[in-house]
């Protein structure tokens, strides 16, 4: 194929033109409806649900709260995709957050957010995950032992991570056929749960006794019921993940809400269903004791067929990791697109029609954040970014009612849904950090500072290093990625 260099630095193929106006490479429209409705149940539906709701009990202190706990995290989540899907209306176009708050704030908050998203988010998401993958493929080859070697752990999630590039790298139709595969396994185990403790219930052998004090010991702590939903909304986290993509959604206008309206009641109605099966095999006391709750409750109920639990989680949040990956990288590629971040990002394989250069950066951030990663750390830490971010998004819909009110909409949420969600943001990162500061927050807040010295040195001043433009070439030849276009 022939390719030649342009003034930039970076190299061309023949018979295509870049700008504005260019026929370049394109993101391929290859997600349909059921696609992106497997892809935000994917997303959503993780380890979270199978390792944090020892977490939600914890924090809210009896089985009744934190039930109502898991409703309002689904609510919540609900009212935020219907403001998304509005955004997503007057901005069609792919990056998520990102680029809502870059066509509404500008420039400096657009690049802190991925400078948060990119460098830690989406990375921090996939290490967690892997990690729990590790952790449950694991178990069947550990069941004497009292804990997996956090070695063989950590090495077995850099093995995910790895593997799922290679797989979204080869054709982004194998990742979106992956991803719909694995969501039919997730729904499927979730539904073996349910319908297990039905049974279990049936004959009788069910503990009831959590129903006669089901709200005793209720916490009335702000500061533990905000930890609550950190730990219960972590298990949604993903239900974003169509946005970030929307260039590559087929008929975006009407797919988008609709795969929204499909994946997240049905997620949230499983989530709670789940979670009364787990009350109705488990005590609480198991429960807060279990570092593997779906694996204890299936030790209990499938007996000998107790080994599917964990391949099943397995499958599940290998996943999960997929599709953060699938949409994560994503945001890479437009902030980068947008100048926002290396050129070289931007590009895409003129074979595969892939974001390679995108996908193999959040890869080496994913492994980065690995080798140290504690699970329980990595989900607060992720939990406060999200809705720093997520606050931010919702005033970006307000911003826009008040200043652009007359922009013609195809979908409009009535007024008092973003500022709800706009409330719920500011309580979700103010309370934990005034009821009980930990040094996570001031990492984050030291990391946003930073944030801003990198923009103004490389961004604003722009300050580069001459080696980046062959830097640039060199990798850009090696790689075979070239320049590309929106999708329109």
């Amino acid at each position: 194929m022939e390719r030649r260099k342009e003034r930039n630095g970076s190299v061309q193929v023949a018979g295509q033109e870049s700008g504005s106006g260019a026929q370049g490479l394109l993101l391929r429209r290859e997600m349909g409806l059921w696609s992106a409705v497997s892809l935000v149940a994917g997303c959503m539906i993780g380890s979270g649900i199978f390792m944090s709701p020892q977490g939600v009990l914890v924090y809210t202190g009896s089985p009744g709260a934190s039930l109502v706990i898991w409703a309002l995290c689904g609510l919540l989540v609900m009212l935020g995709a219907l403001c998304y899907a509005e955004l997503s209306a007057l901005v069609p176009e792919s990056g998520g957050e990102y680029v809502y708050i870059l066509r509404t704030f500008g420039s400096l908050p657009a690049f802190l957010d991925v400078y948060i998203f990119v460098l830690v988010g989406r990375p921090a998401s996939m290490a967690a995950i892997s990690l729990g993958f590790a952790e449950y493929a694991l178990a069947p080859f550990y069941s004497g032992c009292p804990s997996v070697p956090q070695a063989v752990v950590k090495s077995v999630a850099v093995s995910c991570i790895l593997l799922l590039m290679l797989v979204n790298f080869w054709s982004s139709r194998l990742a979106t056929m992956l991803t719909n595969v694995c969501t039919a396994a997730k729904v499927f185990s979730l539904l073996v749960i349910v319908v297990g403790g039905v049974v279990v219930l049936v004959q009788g052998h069910a503990r009831t006794e959590f129903l006669l004090s089901a709200f005793h010991n209720t916490t009335q702590h702000a500061g533990h019921i905000g930890m609550a939903f950190y730990q219960g909304l972590w298990s949604f986290e993903g239900w974003n993940s169509i946005n970030y993509m929307l260039e590559e959604l087929r008929n975006p206008k009407q797919n988008l809400v609709c795969a929204l309206m499909i994946a997240i009641p049905l997620v949230t109605s499983l989530y709670v269903l789940v979670n009364i099966s787990y009350l109705l095999v488990l005590s609480s006391s198991e429960i807060l004791s279990s570092d593997a709750v779906a694996v204890s409750w299936g030790n209990q109920v499938l007996g000998s067929w107790a080994w599917m639990v964990p391949l099943a989680v397995a499958l599940s949040t290998f996943g999960s990791v997929n599709g953060i990956f699938f949409s994560g990288s994503r945001v890479c590629y437009v902030a980068a697109r947008e100048g926002h971040l290396p050129g070289f990002l931007s590009m895409v394989h003129v074979r595969r029609l892939t974001p390679a250069p995108a996908l193999m950066f959040t890869m080496a951030v994913a492994l980065v954040l690995v080798i140290p990663g504690n699970f329980s750390i990595l989900v607060n830490l992720m939990s406060f970014l999200s809705w720093i971010t997520y606050g931010t998004t919702f005033s970006c819909l307000l911003y826009m009612r008040i200043k652009l009110k007359n922009l013609p909409r195809t979908y409009k949420v009535p007024t008092f849904i973003p500022v709800i969600m706009l409330l719920a943001s500011l309580c979700l990162v103010l309370v934990p950090i005034i009821d009980n500061p930990q040094m996570e927050f001031l990492y984050v807040f030291l990391f946003l500072l930073s944030g801003f010295l990198v923009y103004f040195l490389f961004i604003y001043f722009q300050c580069q290093p001459r080696c980046l433009q062959m830097a640039t070439l060199h990798l850009q030849l090696l790689l075979e990625v070239a320049p590309t276009t929106k999708n329109r």
